[in-house]
């Protein structure tokens, strides 16, 4: 017993049933027919103005070369026209399906409500229905698993199409599956009945570059269903809605296209003018005095700020004037040759920083001095062995404490007169000094003797033993002498080894000369020099 024995029977036929009748009726006619009417083409020679249009004109060949028009033998050639149309379907009352329209291009599994019976509630009719029970504690824990499972799935697939190098693919478990062949006997199958096949998934090479362009654009899928609009039932309008329904005509104050002649009450009538009531908000008084305050208020502040200002000017102008009547006293006193306090001190207070100024470029020049030169005596050491005259000449103090009155020596020995100095004048004799600058055995000590002080560090604790050696024998012979191999006539030279007078020569070309040191030079000459 099938299923439609049961249904009725339907009013309307389907579009399968009905090319499925026909198809039985042609079946039905064509075994009933005597003789089998078969369409064959023309014979060659009587095809003109012939035209083959159906399958059965091309008989079992081609195309008519002698015929000049398209044809298509067996439907060969000919383009396939697409169309996005839907075939009719019906339901099992018979009734044309409208809703294949909003079912097109979505998922056979997705709800669709597209009639109204979709949209009345289901009646509940057994509470203890198991298809309204809450699920157990398994299917909620079935459920998670399975949904955990597939989100790590989600999730391990996204992490290693990231990584550079990817691990490979963990392989499902083999599969056996029971085959049985259908031919059976010893000539099929090595003479089993039965096999059993070991299915495993086929190792992927990690490396392998993807075999399929995945980067391309896919179109969006159809957008959701739209909503369905349900019309309520058509009934007739009663005598009041149709007068509540009823609009007025717009009367406007700027136009009149119909060239309207409107009275003046109707236009107030309608434009709703009277039935306003005028009513002033008490914010517009509060508004108004507030700003009569503010601008009370900043007047206020700009004429206080304007006295500010002029006491300001004149407190300017007034010190102004002050300086200038200082600055004229101060020029009638100048002009007077009478000096000020202040000018005075400053004048002492200037002096007393160029004095300063120069004390501090002697130090920085007796600094660099001794920097550049620290095997020299210093300027120190320098004046403390100057005579009284050319301390006297260089300006300086007498640093030697001594009780005795001092004077220059040149102007003693004037015992012999003017002629003293000129060997008791005789011409012919040219003696520019008649005794020797300071004799005696200690001056030549004193001159050839270091001391002990200064040259401790260049001679050492054995100055005594220094002093007892020949001087002028040399403790050490130069490279390639012999003092037992005994010379015939004088000490030969090389001529200017190092080329010195060259360089004297050039030096003198240029200009550059040794400039002696200069002594007992004047304070403005020392002056002249740090300038």
């Amino acid at each position: 017993m099938s299923l439609t024995s049961f249904l009725p029977a339907p009013t309307q036929l389907s579009q399968d049933q009905l090319e499925a009748e026909e198809r039985s009726r042609a079946q039905k006619s064509k075994s009933s027919a005597l003789v089998s009417s078969r369409r064959e083409p023309p014979p060659y020679g009587y095809r003109k103005g012939w035209i083959p249009r159906l399958l059965e004109d091309f008989g079992d060949g081609g195309a008519f070369p002698e015929i000049h028009v398209a044809q298509y033998p067996l439907e060969m050639g000919r383009k396939k026209k697409t169309s996005n149309a839907l075939a009719v379907q019906v339901d099992a009352e018979g009734k044309i399906k409208y809703d294949a329209i909003a079912r097109q291009g979505q998922g056979k599994d997705k709800v669709i409500y597209s009639k109204f019976s979709d949209l009345i509630p289901k009646e509940v009719l057994n509470e203890d229905d198991p298809d309204l029970q809450r699920p157990d504690d398994e299917a909620i824990k079935e459920l998670t698993e399975k949904t955990r499972s597939s989100l790590e799935k989600l999730a391990s697939q996204k992490i290693a199409a990231a990584m550079p190098v990817r691990a490979a693919d963990k392989q499902a478990p083999a599969q056996y599956i029971r085959y049985t062949p259908s031919q059976q006997g010893v000539a099929f199958n090595s003479g089993a009945k039965q096999r059993v096949i070991r299915m495993v998934e086929m190792q992927k090479d990690p490396m392998e570059p993807p075999r399929f362009k995945i980067n391309k654009k896919i179109p969006r899928g159809p957008p959701s269903p739209p909503a369905p609009v349900m019309h309520s039932p058509s009934r007739k309008m009663t005598v009041k809605e149709q007068q509540e329904w009823k609009i007025p005509p717009c009367i406007s104050n700027w136009k009149n296209a119909k060239g309207y002649t409107i009275p003046l009450d109707k236009r107030l009538a309608a434009d709703g003018r009277g039935l306003q009531t005028v009513h002033i908000n008490e914010n517009f008084a509060k508004l108004a005095e507030a700003l009569y305050i503010a601008d009370r208020k900043a007047r206020e502040a700009v004429e206080m700020r304007a006295q500010v200002e002029r006491k300001i000017a004149q407190k300017e102008k007034e010190k102004k004037e002050e300086k200038l009547r200082e600055l004229a006293q101060m020029a009638r006193d100048r002009r007077a040759g009478i000096k000020s306090h202040v000018e005075k001190e400053d004048g002492e207070a200037r002096e007393r920083e160029e004095i300063r100024q120069e004390r501090r470029k002697e130090r920085q020049h007796d600094r660099n001095l001794s920097r550049a030169a620290p095997d020299k005596r210093s300027k120190l050491q320098r004046d403390q062995e100057r005579d009284i005259s050319e301390l006297i000449a260089l300006g300086q103090p007498n640093p030697r404490a001594s009780n005795e009155v001092q004077f220059d020596q040149r102007l003693f020995n004037s015992a012999k007169g003017m002629d003293s100095g000129f060997a008791g004048g005789e011409d012919e004799t040219y003696n520019v000094y008649d005794q020797p600058w300071r004799g005696g055995r200690d001056m030549a000590q004193n001159i050839y003797r270091p001391s002990k002080s200064t040259d401790k560090d260049m001679y050492g604790d054995d100055l005594d033993t220094l002093m007892q050696n020949n001087r002028f024998v040399p403790d050490r012979e130069f490279s390639g002498t012999d003092r037992r191999q005994r010379r015939e006539g004088p000490v030969q030279f090389e001529e200017d080894p190092f080329g010195l007078d060259k360089f004297l020569e050039e030096a003198k070309q240029h200009g550059v000369s040794k400039r002696p040191a200069e002594f007992g030079r004047s304070k403005d000459d020392k002056k002249r020099r740090k300038e």
